[in-house]
């Protein structure tokens, strides 16, 4: 993946080395990379109103405004954290582009860089539950050592497959600005949120649609792909299928449990954005089929 090109995001709150052992309630809003579980199932889990982390105001007490904050001294992390810069970057310019046409103000969301636990818009994050949006402080939480288990355990090495889980994390801060999530709140709340044609589902799988659109629009302005990086961003997609993390951790697949969609579903959507960057092709929302 060339990354030559690509703009550094200054939309950055580097918690990297804060907040250690932060304690309380545990959350993942929005979690779309390899988060397992979605915004509805985290509401109902930890007692949340949904209705709070879709359309509600910050946490005052533990969410933190954006800012530019630097970890204090060189870390083992610190060329993933410019890598993740500039995957944001680039979203960034994308994004403002493509939402211009549509007559939508672009407002860029802010990448939150932390280690395993920070407070959040949304409540108390933690790193297990992978990389996730934050819909109330606009934030994406990401613990950069994830990459490392997305080569490690997920089987998905390289840059491309990183960016992907981003640009994911990316896809729902545009459902949030386009309304969305607003306008999807009561399925997201129903009981019908969870499951193999679930509100949740549609949600992640647009999401992925929305990183293939970004893929396609970032090598065209800034040719970022090179041989292998689109298989990259498929093994990485395949991975984390609801059907392959559950036949991962228990052996077995439940569809009525699942909040991210199918390893075949995640590879199709992520493909479709990326085959024809329209953001129009990506609305499994109004799909028969997913």
């Amino acid at each position: 993946m060339r990354l030559d090109e690509l703009p550094e995001s200054t939309n950055i709150d580097d918690r990297r080395g804060q907040f250690g052992g932060f304690g309380g309630r545990h959350i993942a809003i929005g979690g779309g990379g390899l988060g397992l579980v979605g915004i509805v199932v985290i509401a109902m889990l930890f007692g949340i109103d949904p209705s709070q982390l879709l359309n509600g105001q910050p946490d005052t007490q533990s969410g933190f405004p954006g800012q530019q904050t630097q970890a204090a001294g060189p870390r083992a992390d610190d060329q993933q954290f410019e890598f993740a810069r500039k995957i944001v970057g680039s979203a960034e310019s994308v994004w403002t582009d493509i939402l211009a046409k549509r007559g939508v103000t672009f407002t860029p969301a802010t990448l939150t860089t932390y280690d395993e636990e920070t407070p959040t818009g949304c409540g108390d994050g933690q790193s297990s539950a992978g990389p996730f949006y934050c819909p109330n402080d606009r934030h994406i939480y990401l613990d950069l050592s994830f990459f490392n288990e997305l080569s490690s355990r997920f089987g998905a090495p390289g840059n491309f497959a990183q960016a992907y889980v981003i640009a994911h994390e990316y896809g729902h801060h545009i459902q949030n600005l386009i309304g969305t999530m607003d306008r999807e709140q009561s399925a997201l709340q129903g009981s019908g949120a969870q499951g193999a044609t679930g509100a949740s589902v549609r949600l992640e799988l647009q999401a992925d649609c929305y990183a293939g659109v970004w893929a396609n629009h970032a090598n065209t302005k800034f040719q970022i792909l090179q041989t292998g990086d689109v298989e990259g961003g498929l093994k990485a997609a395949s991975a984390v299928g609801d059907d392959a993390l559950e036949k991962q951790s228990q052996g077995y697949v439940v569809p009525d449990s699942f909040t991210h969609g199918t390893s075949a579903q995640r590879m199709r959507w992520f493909k479709r954005g990326l085959d024809g960057g329209d953001m129009d092709q990506c609305d499994t929302f109004g799909a028969r089929t997913l």
